[in-house]
C-alpha cells in the first residue's frame, strides 16, 4: 500500500506542496533547479510534510498557511539524504542514480547545503521563536548524530543503547519536529503539541528500525538500493547487534567481520545468518513496541478523522516493505 492512499483527504494540499517544492529553487541557478526537480521526480513518501499538514489541523490556523512549512521540512530531509549519499558514496537511491553519482561530491555537498539554507529561510518567515529554536536544535542534533555514526563505523562492540541514540538523531527527531512544528504553526494547544511530538518520536524510531531491517531482507528493486548497503558502510544496526550480543552464531559472524574488507560472498553469508536467526523478529518486535507507544499517544488526542489517519500512518510504517 502507498501512503498516499491513506491521505487522500489532503490530496489538494499535497499537490500544492509539490508545486511549492518545484518552485522553491526557481530563482536560483539552473543546475539547482534541475537537481531539485530530479530529486522530486525520483519519488518519496513525503511522510514528514504529510505529518506536518495533519498536525496543523489540530489548531485554528488555515492549512494553506502551513504548506510552506511542510515544504521546509521536506527540504531539510532531502538535504540530509543528499549528504548521506556523499558520505556513503551511494550510487542509487529510489532506484535512480544519486546526485553524487551524476555530479560528484563537491557539487552535491553544496547543493545539499542550499536545500538546508532554503528550508531554514522558510521557517524564519513564520516569525515563531519557539519553532525556530526547535528547528535549530534538531538540525544540530542530526549533524551530531551523523558525526557519531561516522566515528562508530565498523565498531562491532556497539550496543542497543548506542543504536537508539543514533537513530533518534538520524530519523526520530526530524519526524517529531514535523509533528510539533505543524501543531505549533497551526496554533494547537500546548498539550496537543507535546502529544504529537511524542507520537512523532515513537513513529520515527519505529520507521528507522524497520528501515534497517529492510536493508537485510527487502527486494532490491522495491527498496531502490542494494540490500546490505549498511553492512558495506560499516553501519551497525539492530539485526546485527542482536546476533553479536544475544545469539549463539556470534562467533561465526565475528569471524566474517574480522576481515579488513567484506566482499560479496561475506555480505551474502551475513545476510544468510541474519535470516537464519531471530534477528529480524527481534528487531521488528522492538519496532512494533514503538508503534504501540505512538498509537497510545493518539488516544490523548480528539477522536476525529485526523487522529484516525495518524493511526493508519503508524500501521503503514509497521507493515511497510519499502
Amino acid at each position: 500500500m502507498q501512503i498516499n492512499n491513506l491521505v487522500s483527504e489532503i490530496d489538494n494540499d499535497i499537490k500544492k506542496l509539490d508545486k511549492y517544492l518545484y518552485l522553491s529553487m526557481s530563482n536560483n541557478h539552473i543546475y539547482l533547479q534541475n537537481s531539485l526537480r530530479y530529486l522530486l521526480k525520483a519519488g518519496g513518501k513525503r511522510l514528514r510534510p504529510i505529518l506536518t499538514l495533519f498536525s496543523a489541523s489540530y489548531g485554528k490556523e488555515r492549512k494553506e498557511g502551513i504548506i510552506s512549512l511542510a515544504a521546509a521540512f521536506e527540504l531539510m530531509h532531502m538535504a540530509s539524504l543528499v549528504h548521506d549519499d556523499i558520505i556513503d558514496n551511494s550510487e542509487l537511491r529510489r532506484g535512480k542514480p544519486t546526485l553524487n553519482k551524476i555530479y560528484g561530491s563537491h557539487y552535491s555537498l553544496h547543493f545539499g547545503d542550499c536545500l538546508l539554507g532554503k528550508a531554514l529561510s522558510i521557517v524564519y518567515q513564520y516569525d515563531n521563536l519557539r519553532l525556530n529554536k526547535l528547528v535549530t536544535k534538531v538540525s544540530l542534533e542530526m549533524c551530531k548524530g551523523e558525526i557519531e555514526q561516522l566515528s562508530a563505523a565498523f565498531d562491532y562492540a556497539q550496543d542497543v543503547k548506542k543504536y537508539f541514540y543514533l537513530i533518534k538523531r538520524k530519523t526520530a527527531m526530524m519526524i517529531s519536529l514535523s509533528c510539533q512544528g505543524g501543531a505549533l504553526a497551526g496554533g494547537a494547544d500546548e498539550k496537543i503539541v507535546k502529544v504529537l511530538g511524542r507520537y512523532g518520536h515513537y513513529l520515527g524510531m519505529a520507521f528507522q528500525i524497520t528501515d534497517d531491517v529492510l536493508d537485510y531482507v527487502a527486494d532490491e528493486k522495491i527498496l531502490g538500493k542494494p540490500v546490505g548497503s549498511d553492512l558495506q558502510q560499516g553501519i551497525i544496526t539492530l539485526p546485527l547487534i542482536y546476533i553479536l550480543k544475544y545469539n549463539s552464531r556470534k562467533d561465526k559472524l565475528q569471524q566474517i567481520l574480522s576481515k579488513n574488507k567484506l566482499d560479496e560472498e561475506d555480505i551474502e553469508q551475513i545476510l544468510q545468518l541474519i535470516k537464519e536467526t531471530a534477528a529480524i523478529p527481534f528487531s521488528l518486535n522492538i519496532a512494533n513496541k514503538y508503534i504501540d507507544k505512538s498509537l497510545n499517544e493518539l488516544n490523548l488526542l480528539p477522536d476525529n478523522q485526523t487522529t484516525q489517519t495518524l493511526r493508519q500512518i503508524a500501521l503503514f510504517i509497521k507493515h511497510r516493505t519499502f
